[in-house]
């Protein structure tokens, strides 16, 4: 499991139990608002969080009924391949159920919690029912090059066909000379639905390449060298190289086709290893500070012990090694590459919040933002790295989580609605495009991954909450001048105002700034009717969310403020009367289409 487990808790009852269940994890708890004393995060509705956790990647362990826990995800079950574990324990410590995600690490965090609390597992998978063993669940550091037949495999051994051991005994079950091979081996074999290959992960791959080598040429070169060995693509535990190569296309690509982590040395580091390497070079010293990458950093991250067992081999540009560990590999020396994840959380309510918004925030070491947006993620963001900036501070916000994810830490940049509409999406691009001499970032932000998430903006959420208000061509205008010329703003008035279009106006007013807003009105009221609907939108997806709706020649500047919304209708909107209250359109002109009228 890459993410540590939550353990929920509903009632005192169940505190200490959860206390102790996440010691063991090195877990926190999750606890009921009023109902939990002790906790690192609280909320108010058990459903609602346990469906966010879960949303999130985030294995569950919730001390209280499975009712509860099933209730709450069952609406959102897609794939069992890639849904995190849900496990209940009884409040009283008698039972742990794997309730999901049973061969994903549910069955282990079971048995692991029984085991110290004295309780039994309920584990019900087949395989380990019969066996003692998941076969699509190999030990750590081992991996199984065709997952898709273990089903079948664990057929054949539920009607009564025994196993035979082919290498080393990884599950340590009876060899009983049976028909379903179970085969462990760092080289390629012949796999089917009664043989699985499992490959430990002894080996790792050091790589270098020119500046923006080609992938094809990279890959091939590897392809090459692990056929010539007779290494198993799966035995790779990781792909590594110089840090300063951390943003290269051919060996990020050339990780992710393996499946394996991508780490990063620096040049002393690499250079620690020179007495080691096979082809030690002057020339490769004085560009980048070490006397060999490839060799370097696969010696590097096999550990003190490894031997290279493939040399450096080259093409026109790249270079490729092979160490091999004498045990698998199970913890990455090196580094990350770093990753920012610009994560836009919407108007505040996690209902509006994508999974992936809500999986990158959980994913994330160090959580970046204006503190209010921090806030409102509330439970995801318990125990997590948090640097709060004020409003005003968006450039050096942008630039400290740039060059923290430089230091290969997973960032987070929290943005409310979405982040690339009048937020920090834009400024992280800009600082990362400038130069030295324009105040850019330092070379290692520029390397990190840098990945962007939607949200619900203000202007999908006001238009959501009106009806159907954007229904025909719609623009969006901020009414700021901190970083627009008021000219320009004035231009984009008069066009959009001639154009007939619908205006969602961000950042109506401030404290010092309140005759914009009664300027864009008066060019507007020149324009389209007098009682064209306008809504107020304020605190969207908040609790003190508040919606009204005036007259365009009735917009009052002072009943607006920096967390409103301003959507005002073209010359076409209107608002119909329903039993809930009024509700804003702009009809796109399918009337005119039904009547035959389209001139």
């Amino acid at each position: 499991m890459a993410v540590s487990p939550v353990v929920i808790c509903l009632n005192s009852s169940g505190e200490a139990l959860a206390h102790r269940v996440a010691a063991l994890l090195g877990a926190q708890v999750h606890g009921r608002e009023s109902r939990v004393e002790k906790a690192d995060a609280f909320f108010p509705n058990a459903l609602d969080h346990v469906r966010m956790l879960f949303a999130a990647g985030t294995p569950v362990v919730g001390v209280c009924a499975a009712g509860i826990l099933i209730r709450a995800v069952a609406p959102i079950l897609a794939n069992k391949l890639a849904e995190p574990p849900v496990v209940a324990v009884a409040d009283d410590g008698s039972a742990v159920l794997p309730l999901l995600g049973g061969h994903r690490g549910a069955n282990r965090l079971a048995s692991q919690i029984a085991s110290e609390i004295g309780a039994t597992a309920a584990v019900t998978t087949a395989g380990d029912v019969s066996m003692g063993v998941a076969l699509d669940e190999p030990p750590v550091g081992y991996r199984l090059a065709n997952p898709s037949d273990a089903k079948d495999a664990m057929a054949e051994l539920l009607s009564g066909a025994g196993v035979s051991i082919v290498g080393e005994n990884i599950f340590d079950i009876e060899d009983a000379g049976g028909t379903v091979e179970l085969v462990v081996s760092e080289t390629s074999v012949e796999t089917g639905p009664t043989r699985l290959a499992y490959h430990p992960q002894r080996f790792a791959l050091g790589v270098g390449c020119a500046r923006n080598a080609d992938p094809e040429e990279l890959w091939q070169n590897v392809s090459e060298q692990l056929a010539a060995a007779n290494i198993a693509p799966e035995a790779i535990a990781c792909v590594t190289s110089l840090d300063l190569k951390a943003d290269e296309l051919a060996m990020n690509q050339l990780a992710r086709r393996l499946d394996v982590p991508f780490r990063v040395f620096s040049a002393a580091e690499l250079e620690a290893e020179t007495v080691r390497l096979a082809n030690p070079s002057d020339v490769v010293f004085e560009e980048v500070g070490c006397h060999g990458v490839s060799e370097g950093a696969a010696l590097a991250a096999a550990g003190p012990q490894a031997e290279l067992v493939v040399p450096k081999t080259k093409t026109a540009n790249t270079t490729c090694a092979l160490a091999r560990s004498p045990e698998p590999i199970t913890e990455m020396r090196g580094r990350t590459r770093g990753k920012l994840s610009i994560v836009s959380i919407g108007p505040g309510q996690h209902t509006w919040r994508t999974p992936e918004a809500s999986r990158l925030l959980q994913e994330a070491e160090e959580l970046v933002g204006y503190g209010l947006y921090i806030d409102l993620i509330g439970p995801l963001a318990a125990g997590k790295t948090r640097s709060d900036f004020p409003l005003g501070g968006e450039e050096d916000r942008c630039r400290y989580a740039l060059e923290q994810a430089g230091k290969g830490k997973n960032v987070a940049l929290v943005c409310s609605g979405d982040a690339g509409i009048y937020a920090m999406g834009a400024l992280v691009y800009e600082l990362l495009d400038r130069t030295a001499e324009e105040k850019g970032v330092s070379d290692a932000a520029r390397r990190v991954e840098v990945v962007s998430t939607p949200g619900v903006s203000a202007l999908q959420g006001a238009a959501a909450r009106a009806g159907a208000p954007l229904g025909h061509d719609f623009c969006a205008i901020s009414l700021s001048d901190l970083l627009t010329h008021r000219e320009d703003i004035v231009k984009r008035l008069h066009a959009a105002a001639e154009g007939d279009f619908v205006i969602a106006f961000y950042n109506p007013v401030s404290m010092k700034r309140r005759t914009l807003l009664a300027e864009a009105r008066d060019i507007l009221l020149k324009h389209r009717p007098a009682d064209t609907p306008v809504m107020l939108a304020s605190n969207l997806g908040r609790p003190t969310e508040n919606i009204r709706y005036r007259r365009l020649d009735e917009l009052e500047v002072d009943e607006v403020d920096m967390l409103t919304v301003v959507l005002v209708g073209s010359s076409n909107s209107r608002l119909a009367q329903l039993g809930e209250g009024p509700r804003m359109f702009t009809p796109r002109g399918y009337a005119r289409r039904i009547d035959g009228d389209l001139s």
